[in-house]
């Protein structure tokens, strides 16, 4: 069974016959279903079902992360040109950590 530490999917016999969930890793004690599909005649077709939407499930998940990151990247080099263009630095803003404490 292919397996992340976040995500993973299990496979049981429900009533209307074999079930797959994709589940995701909230916190130490939550899981949530981020994807499920049932009806499956047998365990083996619903073990390759899971095996397969897992794999383009991290996939899409993969592509998605790449995008944010390249998004949050371009947006903080603008800010950092206007910061540089304005003429501003992080020395003219003190932090709390340079005040003595009175």
């Amino acid at each position: 069974m292919s397996q992340s530490k976040k995500y993973a999917f299990r496979v049981f016999q429900a009533d209307s016959g074999w079930k797959t969930e994709i589940t995701r890793r909230m916190t130490a004690t939550k899981t949530v279903v981020s994807k499920s599909h049932d009806g499956f005649a047998t365990e083996a077709e619903a073990t390759a079902w899971g095996e397969e939407a897992l794999k383009g499930f991290l996939g899409k998940q993969a592509e998605r992360n790449k995008r944010k990151t390249e998004k949050h990247l371009k947006a903080k080099s603008i800010a950092a040109a206007i910061a540089a263009e304005s003429g501003e630095s992080d020395e003219d803003f003190p932090d709390d950590d340079d005040e003595e404490l009175g």
